[in-house]
């Protein structure tokens, strides 16, 4: 069973070694080390800031990776979305397609928000073909836009619309009710 908990202050270390290890850091923005310095300013900076909204996931009654909500733009009804996963033990077990699930709904129906954002590096094609299938569309690519200890890295920027999820919807809950996920 796949679920989710909202974050808190109590999960500050495990979410930093979770940054760190490297399967995390291959497709982050950032792929340094992240030092308890470092990652304590961003962790205040982000914790309970209401442009932000963060959730634990859980699969199988273990905390497995983090969803993030980002730049959350009331005023324009659009937000940023991000996620990853950790371990290795929960692979084909549709861990990340059901994060992009909650992530959408929770978007379009709780918030009633118009459009989610992801910007992704271009070399993360798994996560590209995966937001693709939801339905985001490229909307843009930001060339030579990160730069990380391998070099410049393009992003791609996704984007997809209220309308565009709700013609998809339909397909994904048909999905995840025949895995008992839903």
């Amino acid at each position: 069973m796949i679920s989710f908990r909202r974050l808190q202050y109590e999960d500050k270390e495990m979410i930093r070694l979770w940054r760190n290890l490297p399967q995390v850091r291959l497709n982050m923005f950032t792929d340094h080390l992240i030092g308890p310095e470092e990652h304590a300013a961003w962790f205040d900076r982000v914790f309970d800031n209401p442009l932000y909204r963060h959730w634990i996931i859980r699969c199988e009654e273990e905390d497995v990776g983090l969803l993030d909500l980002y730049d959350i733009d009331a005023r324009n009804r659009r937000c940023c979305y991000g996620f990853y996963v950790v371990g290795s033990n929960v692979r084909g077990k549709n861990v990340g397609m059901f994060a992009e699930y909650f992530a959408l709904q929770y978007v379009f129906q709780e918030l009633q928000f118009s459009k989610v954002c992801c910007p992704v590096l271009a070399f993360n094609r798994g996560v590209l073909r995966m937001h693709q299938a939801f339905g985001f569309v490229q909307e843009g690519r930001l060339r030579r836009h990160i730069v990380r200890s391998d070099g410049a890295h393009d992003v791609i920027c996704m984007g997809i619309l209220k309308s565009e999820w709700e013609e998809r919807r339909p397909e994904f809950e048909r999905i995840f009710r025949s895995k008992g996920l839903i």
